[in-house]
Protein backbone atom coordinates (compact mmCIF):
# COMPACT_ATOMS: atom_id res chain seq x y z
CA UNK A 1 0.00 0.00 0.00
CA UNK A 2 1.64 3.31 -1.10
CA UNK A 3 2.27 5.80 1.63
CA UNK A 4 -0.16 8.80 1.60
CA UNK A 5 1.24 12.29 1.05
CA UNK A 6 0.17 15.16 3.31
CA UNK A 7 -1.15 18.25 1.56
CA UNK A 8 -2.10 21.67 2.95
CA UNK A 9 -4.38 23.91 0.91
CA UNK A 10 -4.77 27.52 2.04
CA UNK A 11 -7.94 29.29 0.92
CA UNK A 12 -8.52 33.00 1.51
CA UNK A 13 -10.06 32.30 4.93
CA UNK A 14 -9.07 28.77 5.99
CA UNK A 15 -6.39 26.09 5.97
CA UNK A 16 -7.36 22.60 4.80
CA UNK A 17 -5.25 19.48 5.20
CA UNK A 18 -5.62 16.27 3.19
CA UNK A 19 -3.78 13.02 2.72
CA UNK A 20 -3.55 12.09 -0.97
CA UNK A 21 -2.27 9.02 -2.76
CA UNK A 22 0.83 9.19 -4.99
CA UNK A 23 -1.39 8.71 -8.06
CA UNK A 24 -3.91 11.44 -7.09
CA UNK A 25 -4.48 13.85 -9.98
CA UNK A 26 -4.73 17.63 -9.74
CA UNK A 27 -8.44 17.40 -10.49
CA UNK A 28 -9.05 14.90 -7.69
CA UNK A 29 -7.33 17.22 -5.19
CA UNK A 30 -9.16 20.26 -6.58
CA UNK A 31 -12.53 18.45 -6.36
CA UNK A 32 -11.80 17.51 -2.76
CA UNK A 33 -11.09 21.17 -1.90
CA UNK A 34 -14.22 22.63 -3.55
CA UNK A 35 -16.37 19.90 -2.01
CA UNK A 36 -14.96 20.69 1.45
CA UNK A 37 -15.70 24.43 1.19
CA UNK A 38 -19.02 23.92 -0.62
CA UNK A 39 -18.04 25.83 -3.77
CA UNK A 40 -19.73 25.00 -7.09
CA UNK A 41 -18.52 27.82 -9.37
CA UNK A 42 -15.31 25.91 -9.95
CA UNK A 43 -14.52 27.43 -13.37
CA UNK A 44 -13.02 30.56 -11.81
CA UNK A 45 -10.55 28.81 -9.51
CA UNK A 46 -7.35 26.82 -9.45
CA UNK A 47 -4.58 25.59 -7.15
CA UNK A 48 -1.30 27.52 -7.04
CA UNK A 49 2.04 26.20 -5.89
CA UNK A 50 5.67 27.34 -5.76
CA UNK A 51 7.93 25.18 -7.93
CA UNK A 52 11.53 24.12 -7.41
CA UNK A 53 12.73 27.30 -9.16
CA UNK A 54 10.72 29.39 -6.67
CA UNK A 55 8.19 30.46 -9.31
CA UNK A 56 4.44 30.51 -8.65
CA UNK A 57 2.46 28.37 -11.08
CA UNK A 58 -0.92 26.67 -11.45
CA UNK A 59 -1.43 22.99 -10.76
CA UNK A 60 -2.40 21.08 -13.91
CA UNK A 61 -5.63 19.24 -13.20
CA UNK A 62 -5.13 16.51 -15.79
CA UNK A 63 -1.78 15.39 -14.35
CA UNK A 64 -0.80 13.65 -11.13
CA UNK A 65 0.04 16.04 -8.32
CA UNK A 66 3.37 14.39 -7.55
CA UNK A 67 4.46 14.38 -11.20
CA UNK A 68 4.46 18.17 -11.22
CA UNK A 69 7.31 20.38 -10.04
CA UNK A 70 5.84 21.07 -6.58
CA UNK A 71 8.46 22.14 -4.06
CA UNK A 72 9.16 19.21 -1.74
CA UNK A 73 7.77 20.07 1.68
CA UNK A 74 5.79 18.24 4.31
CA UNK A 75 2.98 18.91 3.89
CA UNK A 76 2.94 20.01 0.24
CA UNK A 77 1.72 23.61 0.06
CA UNK A 78 -1.02 24.88 -2.26
CA UNK A 79 -3.12 28.02 -2.44
CA UNK A 80 -6.74 27.95 -3.61
CA UNK A 81 -7.14 31.14 -5.64
CA UNK A 82 -9.24 32.73 -8.38
CA UNK A 83 -7.48 32.07 -11.68
CA UNK A 84 -10.04 33.77 -13.92
CA UNK A 85 -12.14 36.84 -13.22
CA UNK A 86 -15.72 37.65 -14.25
CA UNK A 87 -16.61 40.52 -16.57
CA UNK A 88 -19.42 41.60 -14.23
CA UNK A 89 -19.34 40.35 -10.63
CA UNK A 90 -23.02 41.14 -9.99
CA UNK A 91 -24.10 38.96 -12.92
CA UNK A 92 -21.64 36.09 -12.68
CA UNK A 93 -20.79 35.45 -9.03
CA UNK A 94 -23.68 33.36 -7.76
CA UNK A 95 -22.76 31.61 -4.52
CA UNK A 96 -21.98 33.47 -1.34
CA UNK A 97 -18.80 31.42 -0.84
CA UNK A 98 -17.61 32.43 -4.33
CA UNK A 99 -18.34 36.09 -3.63
CA UNK A 100 -16.43 35.88 -0.34
CA UNK A 101 -13.38 34.25 -1.98
CA UNK A 102 -13.24 36.96 -4.65
CA UNK A 103 -13.79 39.73 -2.11
CA UNK A 104 -10.92 38.53 0.09
CA UNK A 105 -8.55 37.94 -2.83
CA UNK A 106 -9.28 41.27 -4.53
CA UNK A 107 -8.98 43.10 -1.20
CA UNK A 108 -5.61 41.44 -0.59
CA UNK A 109 -4.43 42.51 -4.06
CA UNK A 110 -5.47 46.13 -3.45
CA UNK A 111 -3.95 46.34 0.04
CA UNK A 112 -0.66 44.84 -1.16
CA UNK A 113 -0.68 47.33 -4.08
CA UNK A 114 -0.61 44.56 -6.69
CA UNK A 115 -3.74 46.30 -7.98
CA UNK A 116 -3.37 50.09 -8.10
CA UNK A 117 -6.22 51.96 -6.38
CA UNK A 118 -6.54 55.78 -6.07
CA UNK A 119 -6.66 57.18 -2.50
CA UNK A 120 -10.32 58.29 -2.50
CA UNK A 121 -11.47 54.96 -3.95
CA UNK A 122 -9.31 53.18 -1.35
CA UNK A 123 -11.22 54.95 1.44
CA UNK A 124 -14.60 54.06 -0.09
CA UNK A 125 -13.55 50.41 -0.52
CA UNK A 126 -12.29 50.36 3.07
CA UNK A 127 -15.73 51.49 4.27
CA UNK A 128 -17.38 48.52 2.52
CA UNK A 129 -14.75 46.17 3.98
CA UNK A 130 -15.58 47.53 7.45
CA UNK A 131 -19.33 47.03 6.81
CA UNK A 132 -18.63 43.44 5.73
CA UNK A 133 -16.66 42.79 8.92
CA UNK A 134 -18.50 44.78 11.61
CA UNK A 135 -22.03 45.08 10.12
CA UNK A 136 -23.98 48.29 10.86
CA UNK A 137 -22.17 51.25 12.39
CA UNK A 138 -23.15 52.11 15.96
CA UNK A 139 -21.46 55.03 17.75
CA UNK A 140 -22.03 53.30 21.10
CA UNK A 141 -20.16 50.17 19.95
CA UNK A 142 -17.70 51.45 17.35
CA UNK A 143 -15.83 54.02 19.38
CA UNK A 144 -12.77 55.95 18.27
CA UNK A 145 -9.83 53.63 17.62
CA UNK A 146 -11.85 50.49 16.83
CA UNK A 147 -10.13 50.19 13.41
CA UNK A 148 -6.60 50.50 14.83
CA UNK A 149 -5.70 46.85 14.20
CA UNK A 150 -7.37 46.56 10.78
CA UNK A 151 -5.32 46.98 7.61
CA UNK A 152 -7.72 48.83 5.36
CA UNK A 153 -5.60 51.03 3.07
CA UNK A 154 -2.57 50.40 0.82
CA UNK A 155 0.63 51.57 2.47
CA UNK A 156 1.28 53.80 -0.56
CA UNK A 157 -1.94 55.74 0.13
CA UNK A 158 -1.09 56.15 3.82
CA UNK A 159 2.40 57.45 2.99
CA UNK A 160 1.20 59.81 0.25
CA UNK A 161 -1.00 61.80 2.64
CA UNK A 162 0.18 63.30 5.91
CA UNK A 163 -2.76 62.13 7.98
CA UNK A 164 -2.90 60.45 11.39
CA UNK A 165 -4.57 57.08 12.00
CA UNK A 166 -7.46 58.88 13.68
CA UNK A 167 -7.96 61.10 10.64
CA UNK A 168 -7.96 58.10 8.28
CA UNK A 169 -10.42 56.33 10.58
CA UNK A 170 -12.69 59.37 10.61
CA UNK A 171 -12.76 59.49 6.80
CA UNK A 172 -13.52 55.77 6.55
CA UNK A 173 -16.23 55.95 9.22
CA UNK A 174 -17.88 58.87 7.39
CA UNK A 175 -18.53 56.48 4.49
CA UNK A 176 -19.10 53.44 6.72
CA UNK A 177 -21.96 55.15 8.57
CA UNK A 178 -23.73 55.64 5.21
CA UNK A 179 -23.99 51.85 4.65
CA UNK A 180 -26.44 51.22 7.50
CA UNK A 181 -28.85 48.39 6.75
CA UNK A 182 -26.52 46.74 4.22
CA UNK A 183 -25.95 43.00 4.70
CA UNK A 184 -22.38 41.69 4.87
CA UNK A 185 -22.80 39.88 1.53
CA UNK A 186 -24.11 43.07 -0.09
CA UNK A 187 -21.13 45.04 1.25
CA UNK A 188 -18.70 42.51 -0.25
CA UNK A 189 -20.45 42.74 -3.62
CA UNK A 190 -20.43 46.56 -3.52
CA UNK A 191 -16.68 46.35 -2.86
CA UNK A 192 -16.21 44.10 -5.90
CA UNK A 193 -18.43 46.26 -8.15
CA UNK A 194 -16.13 49.22 -7.51
CA UNK A 195 -12.91 47.19 -7.62
CA UNK A 196 -13.73 45.60 -11.01
CA UNK A 197 -13.48 49.06 -12.62
CA UNK A 198 -9.85 49.48 -11.50
CA UNK A 199 -7.46 49.27 -14.45
CA UNK A 200 -5.34 46.45 -12.97
CA UNK A 201 -8.26 44.36 -11.65
CA UNK A 202 -8.17 40.75 -12.91
CA UNK A 203 -5.14 41.30 -15.14
CA UNK A 204 -2.26 38.81 -15.27
CA UNK A 205 0.93 40.61 -16.35
CA UNK A 206 3.88 38.98 -18.13
CA UNK A 207 7.30 40.38 -19.06
CA UNK A 208 7.72 40.29 -22.85
CA UNK A 209 9.81 41.87 -25.63
CA UNK A 210 8.75 42.89 -29.11
CA UNK A 211 10.71 42.19 -32.30
CA UNK A 212 12.89 45.25 -31.64
CA UNK A 213 13.79 43.98 -28.18
CA UNK A 214 11.73 46.66 -26.38
CA UNK A 215 10.65 45.47 -22.95
CA UNK A 216 6.86 45.48 -22.53
CA UNK A 217 4.10 43.90 -20.47
CA UNK A 218 1.44 41.57 -21.78
CA UNK A 219 -1.82 41.70 -19.84
CA UNK A 220 -4.32 38.84 -20.01
CA UNK A 221 -7.82 39.43 -18.64
CA UNK A 222 -11.48 38.49 -19.11
CA UNK A 223 -11.93 40.69 -22.18
CA UNK A 224 -8.74 40.03 -24.14
CA UNK A 225 -5.04 40.79 -24.42
CA UNK A 226 -3.36 44.16 -23.89
CA UNK A 227 0.17 45.43 -24.43
CA UNK A 228 1.61 47.93 -21.93
CA UNK A 229 4.79 49.96 -21.78
CA UNK A 230 7.07 49.16 -18.87
CA UNK A 231 6.45 52.42 -17.00
CA UNK A 232 2.63 52.29 -17.23
CA UNK A 233 0.60 49.20 -16.42
CA UNK A 234 -2.64 51.20 -16.23
CA UNK A 235 -3.10 52.35 -19.84
CA UNK A 236 -2.69 49.75 -22.62
CA UNK A 237 -0.95 50.87 -25.82
CA UNK A 238 -2.47 48.11 -27.95
CA UNK A 239 -5.57 46.05 -27.24
CA UNK A 240 -6.79 42.74 -28.68
CA UNK A 241 -10.35 41.90 -27.57
CA UNK A 242 -11.17 38.18 -27.73
CA UNK A 243 -13.76 38.93 -30.42
CA UNK A 244 -11.02 40.32 -32.71
CA UNK A 245 -8.48 37.51 -32.24
CA UNK A 246 -8.47 34.71 -34.85
CA UNK A 247 -5.70 32.62 -33.38
CA UNK A 248 -2.91 32.62 -30.79
CA UNK A 249 0.07 30.29 -30.84
CA UNK A 250 3.65 29.99 -29.71
CA UNK A 251 6.80 28.30 -30.82
CA UNK A 252 9.40 28.05 -28.11
CA UNK A 253 9.76 31.62 -26.74
CA UNK A 254 7.98 33.24 -29.69
CA UNK A 255 4.27 34.07 -29.28
CA UNK A 256 1.99 35.13 -32.15
CA UNK A 257 -1.42 36.86 -31.99
CA UNK A 258 -3.36 36.69 -35.28
CA UNK A 259 -6.21 39.22 -35.65
CA UNK A 260 -9.48 38.29 -37.38
CA UNK A 261 -8.81 41.08 -39.86
CA UNK A 262 -6.47 39.30 -42.26
CA UNK A 263 -5.18 42.64 -43.53
CA UNK A 264 -3.96 43.52 -40.05
CA UNK A 265 -0.42 42.40 -39.25
CA UNK A 266 0.25 39.65 -36.71
CA UNK A 267 1.54 40.79 -33.36
CA UNK A 268 4.66 38.90 -32.35
CA UNK A 269 6.38 39.02 -29.00
CA UNK A 270 8.92 36.97 -27.08
CA UNK A 271 8.84 35.59 -23.55
CA UNK A 272 11.93 34.85 -21.47
CA UNK A 273 11.13 31.15 -21.13
CA UNK A 274 9.06 28.53 -22.89
CA UNK A 275 7.10 27.82 -19.70
CA UNK A 276 5.96 31.47 -19.63
CA UNK A 277 4.40 31.06 -23.08
CA UNK A 278 2.69 27.89 -21.89
CA UNK A 279 1.20 29.79 -18.95
CA UNK A 280 0.11 32.65 -21.22
CA UNK A 281 -1.60 30.25 -23.62
CA UNK A 282 -3.35 28.39 -20.78
CA UNK A 283 -4.68 31.69 -19.38
CA UNK A 284 -5.78 32.81 -22.85
CA UNK A 285 -7.64 29.57 -23.46
CA UNK A 286 -9.36 29.66 -20.07
CA UNK A 287 -10.38 33.31 -20.38
CA UNK A 288 -11.59 32.85 -23.96
CA UNK A 289 -13.63 29.80 -22.97
CA UNK A 290 -15.36 31.81 -20.21
CA UNK A 291 -15.80 34.74 -22.62
CA UNK A 292 -17.69 32.48 -25.06
CA UNK A 293 -19.61 30.77 -22.26
CA UNK A 294 -20.97 34.13 -21.00
CA UNK A 295 -22.46 34.79 -24.40
CA UNK A 296 -24.48 31.58 -24.43
CA UNK A 297 -27.63 30.73 -22.43
CA UNK A 298 -26.94 29.52 -18.88
CA UNK A 299 -26.53 25.79 -18.45
CA UNK A 300 -29.09 23.88 -16.37
CA UNK A 301 -26.54 23.71 -13.52
CA UNK A 302 -26.03 27.49 -13.52
CA UNK A 303 -29.79 28.12 -13.73
CA UNK A 304 -30.30 25.86 -10.70
CA UNK A 305 -27.50 27.61 -8.80
CA UNK A 306 -28.99 31.03 -9.56
CA UNK A 307 -32.45 29.88 -8.47
CA UNK A 308 -31.03 28.46 -5.24
CA UNK A 309 -29.03 31.64 -4.63
CA UNK A 310 -32.18 33.75 -5.17
CA UNK A 311 -34.10 31.61 -2.67
CA UNK A 312 -31.29 31.87 -0.11
CA UNK A 313 -31.06 35.62 -0.67
CA UNK A 314 -34.82 36.08 -0.28
CA UNK A 315 -34.77 33.91 2.84
CA UNK A 316 -31.96 36.01 4.31
CA UNK A 317 -33.74 39.23 3.40
CA UNK A 318 -36.95 37.97 5.03
CA UNK A 319 -34.99 36.93 8.12
CA UNK A 320 -33.25 40.30 8.20
CA UNK A 321 -36.57 42.11 7.74
CA UNK A 322 -38.00 40.13 10.67
CA UNK A 323 -34.96 40.95 12.81
CA UNK A 324 -35.25 44.60 11.79
CA UNK A 325 -38.94 44.56 12.70
CA UNK A 326 -38.16 43.04 16.11
CA UNK A 327 -35.36 45.57 16.61
CA UNK A 328 -37.71 48.45 15.76
CA UNK A 329 -40.32 47.01 18.15
CA UNK A 330 -37.69 46.88 20.92
CA UNK A 331 -36.59 50.42 20.12
CA UNK A 332 -40.22 51.61 20.16
CA UNK A 333 -40.84 49.86 23.49
CA UNK A 334 -37.68 51.48 24.87
CA UNK A 335 -38.80 54.87 23.53
CA UNK A 336 -42.21 54.46 25.18
CA UNK A 337 -40.56 53.36 28.44
CA UNK A 338 -38.31 56.41 28.43
CA UNK A 339 -41.28 58.63 27.55
CA UNK A 340 -43.29 57.18 30.44
CA UNK A 341 -40.34 57.67 32.77
CA UNK A 342 -40.09 61.28 31.61
CA UNK A 343 -43.83 61.81 32.13
CA UNK A 344 -43.57 60.22 35.58
CA UNK A 345 -40.62 62.50 36.40
CA UNK A 346 -42.60 65.55 35.27
CA UNK A 347 -45.63 64.32 37.24
CA UNK A 348 -43.51 63.91 40.38
CA UNK A 349 -42.04 67.37 39.85
CA UNK A 350 -45.52 68.85 39.40
CA UNK A 351 -46.74 66.97 42.46
CA UNK A 352 -43.84 68.35 44.48
CA UNK A 353 -44.56 71.84 43.15
CA UNK A 354 -48.27 71.44 44.04
CA UNK A 355 -47.29 70.21 47.53
CA UNK A 356 -45.09 73.26 48.05
CA UNK A 357 -47.85 75.55 46.77
CA UNK A 358 -50.33 73.86 49.12
CA UNK A 359 -47.99 74.29 52.09
CA UNK A 360 -47.53 77.92 51.11
CA UNK A 361 -51.31 78.40 50.85
CA UNK A 362 -51.87 76.67 54.18
CA UNK A 363 -49.26 78.90 55.83
CA UNK A 364 -50.93 81.93 54.28
CA UNK A 365 -54.33 80.73 55.56
CA UNK A 366 -52.95 80.32 59.08
CA UNK A 367 -51.42 83.79 58.94
CA UNK A 368 -54.74 85.16 57.70
CA UNK A 369 -56.59 83.48 60.56
CA UNK A 370 -54.14 85.08 63.03
CA UNK A 371 -54.71 88.48 61.45
CA UNK A 372 -58.47 88.01 61.51
CA UNK A 373 -58.37 87.09 65.22
CA UNK A 374 -56.19 90.12 65.90
CA UNK A 375 -58.60 92.33 63.92
CA UNK A 376 -61.57 90.96 65.86
CA UNK A 377 -59.75 91.72 69.12
CA UNK A 378 -59.02 95.25 67.88
CA UNK A 379 -62.69 95.67 66.89
CA UNK A 380 -63.88 94.67 70.38
CA UNK A 381 -61.36 97.02 71.99
CA UNK A 382 -62.55 99.86 69.73
CA UNK A 383 -66.15 99.19 70.62
CA UNK A 384 -65.16 99.31 74.30
CA UNK A 385 -63.28 102.58 73.73
CA UNK A 386 -66.29 104.00 71.88
CA UNK A 387 -68.51 103.15 74.82
CA UNK A 388 -65.99 104.79 77.20
CA UNK A 389 -65.89 107.93 75.03
CA UNK A 390 -69.66 108.11 74.89
CA UNK A 391 -69.77 107.70 78.66
CA UNK A 392 -67.20 110.49 79.11
CA UNK A 393 -69.21 112.81 76.86
CA UNK A 394 -72.40 112.11 78.77
CA UNK A 395 -70.59 112.76 82.05
CA UNK A 396 -69.22 116.02 80.63
CA UNK A 397 -72.66 117.14 79.57
CA UNK A 398 -74.12 116.12 82.95
CA UNK A 399 -71.45 118.10 84.75
CA UNK A 400 -72.39 121.40 83.21
CA UNK A 401 -72.98 122.74 86.68
CA UNK A 402 -69.37 122.01 87.69
CA UNK A 403 -66.78 124.59 87.89
CA UNK A 404 -65.61 126.05 84.57
CA UNK A 405 -62.03 124.73 84.96
CA UNK A 406 -63.13 121.19 85.69
CA UNK A 407 -65.56 121.33 82.79
CA UNK A 408 -62.81 122.52 80.46
CA UNK A 409 -60.50 119.75 81.65
CA UNK A 410 -63.14 117.07 81.11
CA UNK A 411 -63.88 118.42 77.64
CA UNK A 412 -60.16 118.19 76.75
CA UNK A 413 -60.00 114.60 78.05
CA UNK A 414 -63.08 113.73 75.99
CA UNK A 415 -61.48 115.33 72.87
CA UNK A 416 -58.25 113.39 73.40
CA UNK A 417 -60.23 110.17 73.84
CA UNK A 418 -62.13 110.94 70.63
CA UNK A 419 -58.85 111.57 68.72
CA UNK A 420 -57.36 108.29 69.99
CA UNK A 421 -60.56 106.49 69.00
CA UNK A 422 -60.44 107.93 65.49
CA UNK A 423 -56.76 106.96 65.13
CA UNK A 424 -57.41 103.38 66.20
CA UNK A 425 -60.45 103.20 63.93
CA UNK A 426 -58.26 104.25 60.98
CA UNK A 427 -55.70 101.54 61.90
CA UNK A 428 -58.53 99.01 62.14
CA UNK A 429 -59.77 100.06 58.72
CA UNK A 430 -56.27 99.61 57.24
CA UNK A 431 -56.04 96.15 58.81
CA UNK A 432 -59.47 95.27 57.38
CA UNK A 433 -58.23 96.28 53.93
CA UNK A 434 -55.05 94.19 54.35
CA UNK A 435 -57.15 91.23 55.50
CA UNK A 436 -59.35 91.52 52.41
CA UNK A 437 -56.25 91.66 50.21
CA UNK A 438 -54.82 88.52 51.85
CA UNK A 439 -58.17 86.77 51.40
CA UNK A 440 -58.09 87.67 47.71
CA UNK A 441 -54.49 86.39 47.36
CA UNK A 442 -55.39 83.16 49.13
CA UNK A 443 -58.40 82.66 46.85
CA UNK A 444 -56.24 83.36 43.77
CA UNK A 445 -53.60 80.84 44.97
CA UNK A 446 -56.32 78.27 45.61
CA UNK A 447 -57.77 78.73 42.10
CA UNK A 448 -54.29 78.48 40.53
CA UNK A 449 -53.59 75.28 42.46
CA UNK A 450 -56.89 73.80 41.25
CA UNK A 451 -56.05 74.79 37.65
CA UNK A 452 -52.57 73.20 37.92
CA UNK A 453 -53.99 69.98 39.32
CA UNK A 454 -56.62 69.89 36.57
CA UNK A 455 -53.99 70.46 33.82
CA UNK A 456 -51.73 67.79 35.37
CA UNK A 457 -54.58 65.28 35.45
CA UNK A 458 -55.41 66.03 31.80
CA UNK A 459 -51.73 65.65 30.76
CA UNK A 460 -51.44 62.29 32.48
CA UNK A 461 -54.71 61.08 30.96
CA UNK A 462 -53.74 62.10 27.39
CA UNK A 463 -51.83 59.34 25.49
CA UNK A 464 -48.68 60.50 23.72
Amino acid sequence: MPKPVNVRVTTMDAELEFAIQPNTTGKQLFDQVVKTIGLREIWFFGLQYVDSKNLTTWLKLNKKVLSQDVRKENPLQFKFRAKFFPEDVSEELIQEVTQRMFFLQVKEGILSDEVYCPPETSVLLASYAVQAKYSDYSPDVHKSGFLTNDKLLPQRVVEQHKMSKDQWEERIVNWYSEHKGMMREEAMMEYLKIAQDLEMYGVNYFDIKNKKGTELYLGVDALGLNIYERDDRLTPKIGFPWSEIRNISFNDKKFVIKPIDKKAPDFVFYASRLRINKRILALCMGNHELYMRRRKPDTIEVQQMKAQAREERMSKQAERAQLQKEKQAREEAERQRMELEERLRRFEEDQEKARRELEKSQAAALALEDRMRSAEQERRELEEAQRAADEARREAEAAAHLEKEEKEMRLQEAARAQEELERRMMEAQEKDEETRRLQEELETARLEMEENQKALAEALATPK
